[in-house]
C-alpha cells in the first residue's frame, strides 16, 4: 500500500498511456482491416492471401518486430503503435470477411430487388448484418494489444510495460516485485476494462432484429 501510495500519480499516468496507445492502434488497424475486408471478401485469392500475410505477421515474436521497428521509427510510441497495428490486423480482416460472406445471398438479392445499388446493399445491409462479426474481431484484437503493448516498452514504448520490466530488470531489489505486479495487475485491469466496453458496445450497436 506504500508503494501505491508514493507512486499512485504515476501509475495512472501508465495506465492512461496504456489505454491510449491501444485504443489508438486498434482505431487504426480497424480502418485499414476494415477497407481489406471490404476489398477482398468476394475475392478469393485476395481474401486467403491477405489473411495468410496477416497470420503470418502474427507468427513474428513481438520483440523481434520491435527490434526491427526501432532503428527506423525510433523509440516509444512509433514503433508500438505500428506493431500492435500489425498485430491486431488479423482478426479484423478475417472477421470482416467472414462477416460480410456470412450475409444471406437471398437477402442481397431482395436489396437489389428493390433498387439498391452493390454499394448501397453493402453499407446499409451487408454491414450492419455483419456488424457484431466485426466487432468481435476488434474485441480480440484489442485484448491482444493489450498485452503485446507492455512488451512494448522493450522500446520505451508508453504504458504498464515500464512497470514489469523495470520490477524484472531489478530483480532483488526492495521494490522488484512491487513494480512487476502493480504493472501486470494494471494491465489485466486495463483488458478487462476495455473488454467489458466492447461488450457494452455490441449490444447498442447490433440492431434489434439480430438480437
Amino acid at each position: 500500500m506504500n508503494f501505491l501510495e508514493s507512486r499512485w500519480s504515476d501509475i495512472l499516468v501508465l495506465i492512461g498511456e496504456h489505454f491510449a496507445v491501444t485504443l489508438l492502434s486498434v482505431l487504426i488497424a480497424f480502418i485499414v482491416g476494415m477497407v481489406i475486408g471490404i476489398l477482398v471478401w468476394q475475392r478469393p485469392f485476395w481474401r486467403e492471401l491477405s489473411i495468410s500475410t496477416a497470420a503470418i505477421l502474427m507468427t513474428v515474436p513481438s520483440l523481434a518486430v520491435l527490434a526491427l521497428l526501432s532503428p527506423v521509427l525510433g523509440l516509444g510510441w512509433g514503433p508500438t503503435i505500428v506493431a500492435l497495428v500489425i498485430y491486431a490486423l488479423l482478426p479484423i480482416i478475417r472477421n470482416t470477411a467472414v462477416g460480410l460472406r456470412e450475409v444471406s445471398p437471398a437477402v442481397l438479392e431482395s436489396a437489389r430487388g428493390v433498387g439498391m445499388s452493390n454499394t448501397r446493399a453493402l453499407l446499409t445491409v451487408q454491414l450492419p448484418l455483419a456488424w457484431p462479426v466485426i466487432l468481435t474481431g476488434a474485441r480480440v484484437a484489442t485484448q491482444l494489444a493489450v498485452g503485446i503493448a507492455a512488451i512494448a516498452a522493450y522500446v520505451a514504448g508508453p504504458g504498464l510495460g515500464q512497470y514489469i520490466f523495470r520490477g524484472l530488470s531489478s530483480l532483488g531489489s526492495a521494490h522488484a516485485l512491487n513494480y512487476a505486479l502493480v504493472g501486470t495487475v494494471g494491465v489485466i485491469i486495463v483488458a478487462l476494462i476495455l473488454d467489458g466496453a466492447f461488450n457494452i458496445l455490441i449490444r447498442l450497436t447490433t440492431s434489434k432484429g439480430l438480437k
